[in-house]
């Protein structure tokens, strides 16, 4: 289901991630803002920033390996449902701090992580919601990210980021790995 992030190799992350970064995503429809209750995950988490994963030093696409090497998913109870999230969190600063990055499942309440894992709050709040183009998952999720980026810096997010929480959704859009789509959720002041 997810294998094109399983097999994914770090050099091959960032090669995607650079040529990425070199073209400018196509058009797609603005992000619509929507409130969203507050809902709680448990997976894995690691420390991170955009500097480290761009040079070839960070963890996302290693978390991501272990997410499925090790049934992360399998191994939550109270799942409810069948997505998977990846929360970007508890920013030092902005998108050039470092940030916690947990891939997980969404779980209801009274929930508890198993060892080795984190339970994590995304708070209620007013989100910008970015759809990204269908194709390649690495491939749609950094152009997604470079187009959330390059709306924060004109102004035109809907919104001021909040910088507490972000978080994609990988749902039915995203099974298959060259043909995948995803929504990308960005916490609003």
């Amino acid at each position: 289901m997810w294998r094109a992030i399983r097999t994914m190799r770090a050099p091959a992350i960032y090669l995607v991630i650079a040529l990425a970064s070199a073209v400018l995503p196509a058009q797609t429809s603005p992000p619509k803002k929507i409130r969203l209750d507050g809902f709680t995950i448990i997976g894995i988490e690691a420390r991170t920033s955009n500097a480290a994963e761009m040079k070839g030093e960070g963890v996302i696409s290693k978390q991501w390996q272990k997410f499925f090497s090790d049934g992360v998913q399998q191994k939550v109870r109270g799942q409810v449902d069948q997505n998977i999230y990846a929360v970007y969190a508890d920013y030092a600063s902005d998108r050039n701090g470092e940030y916690s990055f947990v891939i997980g499942v969404r779980v209801g309440a009274g929930s508890t992580a198993p060892p080795g894992m984190v339970l994590k709050h995304i708070p209620t709040g007013k989100y910008a919601v970015v759809t990204s183009e269908k194709g390649p998952t690495a491939k749609v999720v950094m152009n997604a990210w470079q187009r959330v980026w390059a709306l924060e810096d004109k102004g035109g997010l809907v919104g001021k980021r909040a910088y507490k929480a972000d978080f994609e959704v990988y749902d039915s859009r995203s099974k298959d790995p060259q043909n995948s789509q995803v929504d990308l959720y960005i916490g609003l002041r």
